[in-house]
């Protein structure tokens, strides 16, 4: 069989091909010809070499992939695939080829404003997409944050201050068993929370061979299905399990006359790794960086003079105080040359959740929890992924190189779950994955979908957009109980007062109470991040500026608002006079219409066009519906659903899905953003399983 392309009327690819092999290079090459400006922004991330035609705003995300060695890592990883499962990697070279196919040919508008090439991609290319796209995910930064909270205020700070995720990762997903639906076939629903991209970090898409028929949300530049998708007969879906399992290691450095050498902990110096790079910057001069790695990883931060511009060195470096240090990652696809990719053709091949289990065996990273089901009522809830086995402190903060006790031992057991009345629920709450993790979400998402679960005895797949776009808020009720407790305010502050009181508290995009509401409570977060107690965090290290949006003090508040509010006693501060007092700013300058007027969409573009309209939007950071604003910021949300998916073990022509812009990624295709108007209002696209429903591209 030839490779065959065809369409539904949303512009999703439906590919069909004689083997999993000739599918390879059908994705490649339909995934470069709706996406090829994405391709490259992601593959020049990926080298740290994107500076070179989007300017400054670029260095500092170059200079950490080039620093922690990500490209030399996929090229790593990619040469022990072909060593361990050279099938997997004969079926990425074929993606890759049809990548390279199409690319030569496109015309993105965005190449002839930047002036760039479409490039070549190379074997690993694939696999530096994937690490780049998570090597953030597990949130590594925010060790820098506690370290600084507890230098500063003490170890209590590391709950007070416990941002239950950094917002860059979360996803809301739910599992209900045959028992609790109309069909008496599982249904799974749910929605991944990541940084709205322009193009989608999502890719609607269909993989058809004689092996395996498949739909789902695939990786752009990434073969195959890895996080949603549906076979006919058993379907799969995850969540962040908001694991930890990257350490930052505290290096002494010193130059030789041979090179650059790092302390270890049998307290004798080893040679370190070390070499010069160059990156390219448009419209300004060329930046050289050094880059050395330690037997713990690859130095992100710093170097034998200390860490830039002179973050100030603590007296808790037994033996060396005062003396510079440097930062160094240590993370498994470094340590181990494995990304997971041999997951992949499994997950494509799998009929039953046995065969999806055993392919989640082989996961690496990021972790995550896997929620699956298939049509024999079969079930499956576990975490995936590798967590190394390591000293507690590692998990919370920079641990000094140099000092025995914080090695690696090996690597813990995924952990294994079950059913509560027919249904599993994961929000990045405390879960199965408690035991591999320090800070997790409030449970507020995860509690709000059990209740509406458990509104009605059996559930259909059409009834789940209802929960998606819930905007009920559960983090409101701190915040509401000092407002309660006020009294003496101004008669303006007391109609704020009572309108908040009498307030349904749902964040929809239509009300002037939400609108109200978030007004105070950014009021309430910008006082008491002004407050003298956390003076000494209000001006963040001079890390790299990649990694500061982990140190900022506004939006570590805000996360961290509920913690703030109820805790006994907070630092001296007067929390009831801080209340009051952004009751009285909020009374005296009061929002002006609606959230949805000030809480719009606002999607990452490597490229930003001015002339796109900026949606408005219901929801919030702990709604089900989670568009997540900065309060005390921004009401702009640049985080949200990345996709919605819903589906059904009963009949796969009956799943749902939706993603926030389009299928492609051209401006000015009709399928650029004509999903937007469904995924704004909650509606889903229907899975056209059918070909005769689908028109055949030439």
């Amino acid at each position: 069989m030839s490779i065959e392309i065809y369409r539904d009327a949303w512009g999703i690819p439906h590919l069909r091909a004689g083997s999993a092999r000739e599918l390879a290079r059908a994705q490649g090459r339909v995934t470069a010809r709706d996406r090829a400006w994405q391709l490259e922004v992601e593959r020049h991330r990926a080298q740290g070499t994107s500076a070179a035609f989007l300017g400054a705003g670029a260095l500092s995300w170059d200079t950490l992939a080039r620093r922690a060695r990500l490209d030399d890592t996929a090229r790593r990883c990619f040469g022990a695939l072909e060593r361990r499962d050279p099938e997997t990697a004969e079926w990425v070279r074929v993606y890759v080829d049809g990548v390279n196919e199409e690319l030569a040919g496109a015309a993105a508008p965005e190449f002839a404003r930047t002036g760039l090439a479409p490039g070549r991609w190379e074997p690993w290319t694939p696999l530096g997409v994937w690490l780049a796209t998570h090597i953030l995910f597990a949130g590594f930064p925010a060790k820098l944050w506690r370290d600084e909270a507890i230098r500063h205020l003490g170890p209590d700070a590391v709950g007070l201050l416990a941002a239950d995720g950094p917002g860059t990762s979360g996803s809301n997903g739910w599992l209900v068993a045959g028992a609790r639906t109309t069909t008496g076939h599982a249904v799974l629903a749910g929605d991944p929370h990541r940084y709205i991209e322009d193009p989608g970090v999502y890719q609607q898409i269909r993989l058809a061979c004689p092996e395996f028929d498949v739909v789902g949300l695939a990786v752009p530049g990434v073969p195959g299905i890895a996080h949603f998708g549906h076979t006919g007969t058993v379907a799969w879906s995850i969540t962040n399990a908001m694991a930890d399992y990257q350490d930052l290691y505290r290096e002494r450095l010193r130059r030789t006359g041979a090179g650059v050498e790092a302390l270890g902990p049998d307290g004798v110096w080893h040679r370190a790794t070390r070499h010069t790079e160059t990156i390219e910057v448009a419209g300004e001069a060329p930046v050289g960086i050094e880059v050395i790695e330690t037997g713990r990883g690859p130095v992100i931060a710093g170097g034998p003079e200390g860490l830039d511009e002179g973050v100030p060195p603590e007296g808790e470096r037994p033996g060396f105080p005062g003396t510079p240090v440097a930062l160094a990652l240590r993370h498994p696809p470094r340590v181990t040359e494995d990304l997971g990719f041999s997951a992949l053709l499994p997950l494509l091949r799998a009929r039953r959740t046995a065969d999806v289990d055993r392919a989640f065996d082989l996961w690496a990273e990021p972790v995550n929890v896997v929620q699956a089901a298939d049509t024999e009522g079969g079930l499956l809830h576990r975490v995936a992924g590798r967590v190394p086995v390591r000293a507690q402190v590692n998990r919370l903060r920079p641990v000094p190189a140099w000092v025995s006790g914080h090695e690696w031992q090996g690597w813990h057991d995924t952990p294994r779950a079950g059913l509560t009345d027919g249904i599993a629920v994961m929000a990045n709450q405390r879960g199965p994955a408690t035991p591999l993790g320090v800070e997790f979400a409030p449970p507020h998402r995860a509690n709000r979908i059990t209740a509406l679960l458990a509104e009605k005895e059996r559930w259909s797949a059409a009834d789940m957009p209802l929960i998606h776009m819930d905007t009920h808020l559960g983090s409101a009720q701190p915040l509401l109980d000092h407002i309660e407790a006020l009294d003496g305010l101004s008669p303006e502050a007391m109609t704020v007062r009572e309108t908040l009181l009498c307030w349904d508290r749902r964040m929809a995009a239509n009300s002037g109470e939400a609108a109200l509401y978030a007004a105070v409570r950014s009021a309430v977060v910008r006082r008491l991040a002004a407050h003298p107690a956390f003076a000494a965090l209000a001006d963040p290290p001079a890390y790299p500026d990649v990694l500061l949006p982990w140190l900022g003090l506004v939006p570590r508040v805000a996360f961290a608002l509920e913690h703030l509010l109820r805790a006994e006693e907070l630092y001296g501060i007067d929390r009831a006079g801080i209340v009051r007092a952004a009751v009285e700013d909020v009374a005296a300058e009061p929002p002006r219409g609606s959230w949805g007027d000030t809480h719009r969409l606002a999607p990452w573009q490597a490229l930003p066009h001015r002339d796109r309209d900026v949606p408005a939007l219901s929801g919030d950071h702990d709604c089900v519906l989670c568009t997540s604003a900065v309060p005390g910021l921004t009401d702009l949300a640049a985080r949200g659903p990345a996709a919605r998916y819903v589906w059904d073990l009963a009949r796969r022509e009956d799943s749902l899905w939706v993603v926030p812009l389009g299928a492609s990624g051209v401006p000015g295709s009709p399928h650029h953003r004509d999903q937007l108007p469904l995924w704004l209002e909650g509606d889903l696209v229907p899975v056209v399983t059918d070909w005769q429903h689908l028109t055949k591209e030439d």
